[in-house]
């Protein structure tokens, strides 16, 4: 951008949320402090410079709070498997519940090198007790996101806690878990936010090649040598950003998952996705990705799995308006059909 005024929009801007981290660590490099969270609540540069002169210690570290009424237990959004948690603000808009909500943020991986994702659930259970102290506990999850908030759930069960709800929004737990490397998840993240690439450009079949023998970093350099990313963009943010989703890849196909005392509502997309420009990840994904209950027969029995159809693919059914009403619509009937427990029951806010 040429010019940014203290009036406009990070979004409005095309900001989306990979630039987002890419700014948050921009920023804690020249030692300013705030929290994703803070910048989706305010996205506008003047009510965001406030924010940075808050005292975090008054605040639940990255939690962002989408709703903050309601006589009923709070729900809450587990992030995607790319630490995105944009999706839950426009969705939350069209739900008719009573109850608060909240979208977790992504522990930071430095203190669980390498991680696993039990360890990563046990670093979001911190932020939820300090929100809700008590059970019974409701959760939703988008994509990969959804495998998360399963984590959380048995952790959460294994310390004799309850967890009442679990909404995955078309979560799909895959059979035939591929080995794939950093830079090849690097190629999918990094392409899924460009406009110079399509299916038959030469150069994404160089960086596919590429990518199966490279560093996050030389992928990175490949890219910007025959002109897949600008010679302005600061790589060393984008393999930041891509490291740590690299480090979230990994976790999820080792983690073990078992057979858990809960029922799910599994809110599947009816249509096919489209095929994206760089999508190596795919691979890995069988025949369960066309099933309604997405795998989680495998692990749960049929009975426990409700599926939901929603008119939609993996991506419209948040992006487009029309779907993401829909998909909301489902989740509230699905949500307050579920046994309803008061608030000042079992949580008391700080």
């Amino acid at each position: 951008m040429e010019w940014v005024g203290r009036h406009d929009h990070f979004f409005a801007l095309g900001g989306h949320s990979l630039l987002g981290v890419r700014l948050l660590s921009r920023a804690l490099d020249l030692g300013m402090k705030f929290s994703a969270a803070d910048l989706f609540q305010a996205p506008v540069l003047k009510e965001l410079a406030s924010k940075v002169e808050l005292d975090p210690h008054r605040h639940t570290a990255g939690v962002l709070s989408v709703r903050v009424t309601g006589s009923q237990l709070p729900l809450f959004f587990v992030p995607t498997g790319l630490g995105d948690c944009s999706y839950v603000l426009s969705l939350v808009k069209e739900m008719d519940i009573d109850a608060p909500v909240y979208a977790l943020p992504w522990p930071s991986f430095d203190e669980v090198f390498p991680p696993t994702l039990e360890a990563i659930a046990s670093q979001a259970i911190l932020a939820v007790k300090q929100i809700q102290p008590r059970g019974p506990y409701r959760f939703a999850g988008y994509s990969s996101g959804g495998i998360l908030a399963y984590a959380i759930a048995q952790r959460l069960l294994s310390l004799d806690e309850t967890v009442s709800f679990m909404a995955f929004i078309d979560v799909t737990l895959p059979a035939n878990r591929l080995s794939i490397s950093p830079a090849q998840i690097a190629l999918e993240v990094v392409l899924e936010s460009l406009e110079s690439l399509d299916e038959d450009d030469e150069r994404l079949e160089v960086l596919e090649h590429f990518a199966k023998q490279s560093s996050i970093v030389q992928l990175l350099e490949k890219a910007q040598q025959i002109g897949a990313i600008a010679l302005d963009r600061d790589l060393h943010n984008d393999a930041f950003v891509c490291e740590r989703i690299a480090q979230f890849q990994r976790a999820l196909r080792l983690y073990q998952v078992p057979s858990l005392p809960v029922e799910i509502h599994q809110f599947y997309a009816t249509e096919s996705p489209l095929i994206g420009r760089a999508r190596p990840a795919n691979s890995s994904i069988g025949p369960e990705a066309s099933s309604p209950m997405r795998g989680w027969d495998h692990v749960l029995s049929a009975a426990a799995v409700h599926t939901v159809p929603i008119p939609a693919n993996h991506v419209t059914m948040i992006s487009i308006p029309e779907n993401r009403r829909v998909l909301a619509r489902s989740l509230s009937t699905a949500l307050n059909s579920s046994p309803i427990t008061p608030l000042n029951a079992h949580f008391s806010q700080s």
